[in-house]
């Protein structure tokens, strides 16, 4: 097969549709996989479609974003997930296995195959070749039922890379680019493919970090080519039996290529508060700091944390300074145990956390009042570190270091020549925190804790609907901003009617109670409404309270198709609409059905000003015939009945 390497893999794995860009088709999932803080929700899922087994060739369920355990909820909802996945046949990582993508990268991923995750970062596995989707957790419960996922076609987005690193440059600085050369809307409805002389001086873990933050881009995925690199990283993982070669043809066409030479990077920094305020580090030096946080699924791999030991070898964190740092994976932490590298972290003062997000997702090391906070992670939303007041920076292991040394922002040229790091010709490979599913499920109980709640379902789209606008925000609202995180408010995750009341918090403290009084509403919003995470929380909590319809001028991709999964109606409205409409406006709008059905601009008005109000529903057919069932649950048992 002829084309991109995105164009291969899809083309392989097409079920239904045509390879034509806007176009929706549905592609077959060869793997799976979920985490903690979406895994609940997505095993309750699968459990109402009544499927004995799970039908893909591999689903795995991670522990590694709740596990800060100030209370029964979350350990609760670990021994949940463990029985499920023995009575279905899921494999289980166990908590202190690592996180979830640094973990199916060391021991899953395999190149040219379909990874579908619910959660935004999945495409980290691209830097193995794979074609990895985040998703919200219904989906991948559908997947995981033997059901197809359905996307638009993406347009494939070339990155030429050239030449390579110069000193202290390093893969964070090749993403931190392209958010600020395209910005954080800049790869909505596509792929990111890289290809040139450049992608073969770096390792797969550097491809990893570079995939991993094309979420931040708004990109369905981001792929690597599968080279001698990739069989050489699969070789000394022991897996090299799934290597397969993976590259786009020299006559493959992009949507647009944009050219990037390594050699011309220095290194950067995301200021606060979005991952696209990009700045070269060498401009921002001086700025004090307090807390550095290094790890994430974006950067702790093995290769990261010998270069934060060699950097800290010798060293004293400085005094004004909190280091911590969060090995990516049990393999990586005993490696580092075993090489002399985690003495040396530890004598130089960094505190080190267990392997799991940890601060990444906001379960624990909130900074200080006012504090500046830099971190290797992928996120820096407002509030999402913990601490509303906090300035949350982005930047490379190498760049972290040199602050957490000096204090400060420092461009990490100035500490003279950089380490050597050779990754080792084999890993240390110990499964046993993977727990393998019996061979036959069906006498497993399922342990249920006390928090975990009965799934909500919404009913079927009514004809007509009067209500009022609940809430008006802005552009770029972020998954966090409607569904925030933290370690309060995480452990809630599998408890909707006790989550729903955290909805849209940090916006507006009084959103979940307005809501209930008024018995639902509108929430309208600007461009890329529901940015970020892939958590469909940030549509089921707002279903039950009684949303209708959210109204914004665009909308992000998984976002989008959660709203549609749990029957809220997507509907995009111009610039003039969005400017007219006020909190408080009550909206009427008639003959919904016989609109979404035809596909039809709905009018309304708004009984307020006693304007008028058009608005288009944002679907495809197939999700036109899900939001008038009430949800995609409905639709999908009655496709396996």
């Amino acid at each position: 097969m002829k084309g991109t390497i995105a164009e291969k893999v899809l083309r392989s794995r097409l079920v239904a549709g045509d390879l034509e860009p806007g176009q929706e088709i549905a592609i077959r999932i060869d793997q799976t996989l979920t985490q903690d803080a979406t895994g609940t929700l997505a095993c309750l899922q699968f459990e109402v479609l009544g499927i004995p087994r799970v039908r893909t060739e591999l689903s795995v369920s991670y522990v590694d974003h709740n596990t800060l355990q100030t209370g029964f909820e979350n350990a609760d909802d670990h021994r949940f997930l463990q029985s499920i996945a023995a009575k279905y046949g899921i494999l289980f990582s166990r908590p202190g296995n690592g996180i979830c993508h640094q973990v199916h990268l060391e021991r899953f991923g395999a190149p040219g195959k379909t990874l579908l995750g619910s959660d935004s970062h999945t495409p980290t596995a691209g830097g193995l070749g794979m074609v990895a989707i985040g998703a919200g957790g219904l989906e991948v419960a559908a997947a995981m039922a033997g059901q197809p996922f359905y996307l638009l076609t993406p347009q494939v987005l070339g990155v030429r890379l050239t030449g390579k690193f110069g000193p202290w440059v390093a893969a964070k600085d090749v993403i931190l680019e392209l958010l600020r050369q395209l910005s954080v809307r800049g790869g909505v409805g596509k792929v990111i493919e890289y290809l040139g002389p450049g992608v073969a001086t770096l390792s797969v873990p550097e491809r990893a970090t570079i995939t991993n933050m094309g979420a931040e881009l708004g990109a369905t995925s981001s792929v690597f080519p599968s080279d001698e690199r990739t069989r050489q990283f699969l070789e000394a993982q022991g897996r090299e039996e799934v290597w397969a070669e993976l590259s786009a043809d020299e006559e493959a066409e992009y949507e647009q290529v944009i050219e990037l030479d390594l050699a011309s990077l220095e290194p950067l920094i995301a200021q606060p508060h979005s991952p696209d305020a990009v700045a070269p580090v060498a401009e921002l030096a001086g700025t004090p700091v307090h807390q550095v946080c290094i790890g994430s699924c974006t950067n702790s791999s093995l290769q990261d944390m010998l270069t934060v030991a060699a950097m800290l070898k010798g060293r004293t964190v400085h005094p004004d300074v909190s280091l911590t740092i969060s090995p990516g994976s049990r393999q990586v932490l005993r490696m580092i145990a075993a090489n002399g590298a985690l003495a040396a972290m530890v004598a130089a003062g960094a505190r080190i956390l267990e392997t799991a997000c940890g601060p990444c997702i906001g379960m624990g090391q909130a900074p200080a009042t006012n504090a500046v906070s830099l971190r290797s992670f992928n996120r820096n939303f407002p509030g999402r570190s913990g601490t509303p007041s906090a300035q949350v920076y982005l930047a490379s292991p190498e760049v972290c270091v040199a602050a957490a040394l000096t204090g400060q922002i420092t461009d990490p040229r100035d500490f003279g020549n950089p380490p050597a790091i050779a990754l080792p010709d084999r890993f240390e490979v110990d499964d046993g925190m993977v727990i393998l599913p019996p061979e036959d499920g069906s006498e497993v109980e399922v342990v249920r804790g006390p928090n975990i709640k009965p799934l909500p379902q919404a009913d079927a789209l009514p004809d007509t609907l009067e209500l009022e606008v609940l809430l008006k925000v802005g552009d770029n609202i972020t998954t966090d901003d409607i569904m925030p995180a933290g370690a309060n408010i995480l452990p809630l995750r599998s408890n909707i009617p006790a989550l729903s009341r955290h909805v849209f918090a940090q916006v507006d403290p009084d959103f979940a109670e307005r809501a209930l009084e008024s018995e639902g509403g509108f929430i309208v919003g600007g461009s890329n409404y529901g940015q970020g995470s892939s958590r469909e929380h940030a549509a089921l909590a707002p279903m039950y309270l009684g949303v209708r319809a959210v109204l914004a001028q665009s909308f992000a991709r998984i976002h989008q198709a959660n709203l549609v999964n749990f029957g809220i109606l997507p509907l995009e409205i111009d610039e003039y609409t969005y400017e007219s409409l006020s909190e408080g406006d009550v909206l009427r709008f008639e003959g919904i059905r016989q609109a979404v059905a035809a596909g039809e601009t709905l009018k309304g008005e708004n009984l307020r000003s006693g304007e008028a109000c058009t608005a288009t529903p944002v679907l495809s057919e197939r999700q036109r015939q899900i939001v008038l069932a009430g949800g995609m649950l409905n639709c999908i048992r009655d496709a396996l009945e």
